[in-house]
């Protein structure tokens, strides 16, 4: 068979499973654990869920995400979640921020990190993990598309997953797509945070626009929710109840305030 022959035999093998990727799902919906009406669908652990943005700057949202879920996920059991990042990643984009996470409501002692050094390392650590009895979830932090991650892999993760009743978030970067056996694709994008009571200016509770790329959760498929973080968990907002913050009005200082506040203070300069 000619080069040009193999080449357009990739193309056409590709394309199908493109087409496949792109079908409704056939298996059963996702069971989900019990909410309250207006609390977001958290599904039931032993599932994969890939979790994507556009930009790696928003890793940080991503994580918040995973985190959200996992929270939820802590038995007395089941008292850990593994939080794992290459180790060139983790020096050029930071680690979790442990009395930030205490402030989400997340225990920072419940939090494992592992940094390999290589993306083979990493998905054999990930596995282990899966494996073990002690952990309620564990999150994987992927930067790029490596080849060593490819459907056969992710179907591996996906059986380890399910029998071990772990949870496993991919968290992912870019507008590619690979062929995977993730039970739920997630798209996020960081939403502008809900407004304060005292100023409307300030910065409120954090927000997420989450969209359902792929897999049904209870009736639900191709869907989009703008999530906001409460003690309880995510909230769901209802896009029709946001208004536009009004703006606060002050009244002017003097004029002599300002030469008030310049006084004493050093020339030199």
């Amino acid at each position: 068979m000619s080069g040009l022959a193999k080449q357009e035999r990739l193309a056409a093998l590709r394309a199908s499973i493109a087409n496949i990727e792109r079908r409704p799902v056939l298996s059963d919906p996702v069971s989900t654990q019990a909410h309250a009406p207006d609390q977001f669908i958290v599904p039931a652990p032993g599932l994969v869920q890939e979790v994507f943005a556009d930009e790696r700057r928003n890793t940080a949202a991503l994580l918040g995400f995973a985190l959200g879920q996992a929270r939820s996920l802590l038995t007395p059991v089941r008292r850990a979640v593994i939080y794992l990042q290459m180790l060139a990643e983790a020096q050029e984009m930071g680690l979790p921020y442990g009395p930030g996470l205490a402030t989400f409501g997340f225990d920072p002692d419940a939090l494992v990190l592992i940094r390999p050094a290589n993306i083979v390392e990493l998905l054999w650590a990930v596995e282990e993990a899966l494996a073990c009895g002690a952990v309620a979830a564990v999150i994987a932090d992927i930067a790029g598309h490596p080849k060593v991650l490819d459907f056969t892999a992710s179907r591996r993760l996906s059986l380890r997953a399910d029998a071990g009743g772990t949870s496993l978030f991919l968290l992912r970067y870019g507008a590619w797509r690979e062929a995977s056996a993730a039970q739920l694709r997630w798209h996020l994008v960081p939403a502008l945070s809900a407004t304060t009571q005292f100023d409307a200016r300030a910065p409120g509770e954090t927000r997420w626009r989450a969209r359902l790329e792929r897999g049904v959760i209870g009736d639900r498929q191709n869907q989009e929710w703008l999530l906001e973080w409460t003690e309880n968990g995510f909230h769901i907002v209802d896009d029709r109840e946001r208004r536009p913050a009004q703006p606060v009005e002050r009244p002017s200082l003097p004029g002599d305030l300002f030469a008030d506040l310049a006084d004493r203070l050093s020339e030199a300069g």
